[in-house]
């Protein structure tokens, strides 16, 4: 099993450590070493590799071929080289797979929010699910260029945080509407508390 310690030593620092954690329990494998190989829907079974030369033999046989995942973060092996030679042993080598899977899904973690228009839980579902298939919106999410850093909102910087425990938090305040607002609304975080405000106007008034 990889410690909670090393994920945060060896994970890519542009991403928050709370993502981090929620990234590794969703896709994670406990063994630096693990390659899983699809062609599909199917998943091919391989014998699990004992040594690092062992998983990276297997990774050279089926790249090209099928869909080979790596490691602790199941880093897309291949993804940018064209000939096998060119894999490196780091694939395997569980801080160096970690710190270029983390780096990795931080992109497609930050398309997906762009796409949302602020960090939301759909946001983060959707960009695991962008990770497993490599796609999002029809796109090969892992050659779409990297957005940068998304513009701050409003309690942002706490939503990311409190999603690790499951909950809601990461989503705008309730309201009425059918959620068509939750990818604008934060973009003027003034917007909601000023409409709160007026709904008090006039309430009330001794006559």
């Amino acid at each position: 099993m990889i410690d909670a310690a090393t994920i945060h030593q060896c994970a890519d620092p542009t991403l928050k450590p709370a993502i981090v954690e929620k990234f590794i329990r969703a896709v994670g494998a406990p063994d630096p070493l693990a390659v899983t190989v699809r062609t599909g829907n199917r998943v091919i079974l391989v014998t699990p590799p004992k040594t690092a030369d062992d998983a990276m033999e297997l990774v050279r046989r089926y790249v090209g071929q099928a869909m080979v995942r790596v490691g602790v973060t199941q880093y897309p092996a291949g993804l940018g080289v064209t000939d096998v030679a060119e894999l490196k042993p780091d694939l395997v080598e569980a801080c160096a797979n970690i710190r270029m899977g983390t780096a990795l899904f931080g992109k497609v973690y930050r398309i997906v929010t762009k796409w949302y228009g602020a960090p939301a839980d759909e946001a983060f579902g959707d960009a695991i699910e962008a990770w497993k298939s490599g796609y999002f919106e029809g796109k090969y999410v892992f050659d779409e260029p990297d957005p940068g850093s998304l513009p701050a909102h409003k309690g942002a910087s706490d939503a990311d945080d409190k999603a690790v425990d499951g909950n809601d938090a990461a989503r705008p305040a309730s309201s009425p509407d059918d959620g068509t607002q939750r990818a604008k609304e934060p973009d003027n975080p003034n917007k909601a508390g000023i409409r709160i405000d007026l709904t008090g106007i006039g309430v009330g008034k001794p006559k």
